[in-house]
């Protein structure tokens, strides 16, 4: 897989959870505690993100 593939992927689960997110929180009983797991992975994801494209610039 090339880097750019890898980001691209990672950009994809990263939009995955963005919507998870967005339909739990218009959940009625929103679950707290899933919604900080999904805002942490996504916060992961993200930071490898910008560190792979930052390494992509070198």
């Amino acid at each position: 897989m090339t880097m750019q593939a890898h980001v691209a992927e990672l950009e994809r689960r990263h939009q995955a959870l963005e919507r998870q997110l967005r339909e739990e929180v218009a959940r009625p009983s929103a679950d707290d505690v899933r919604i900080a797991d999904i805002k942490r992975r996504k916060l992961l994801l993200k930071d490898e993100i910008t560190r792979l494209k930052g390494t992509t610039l070198h």
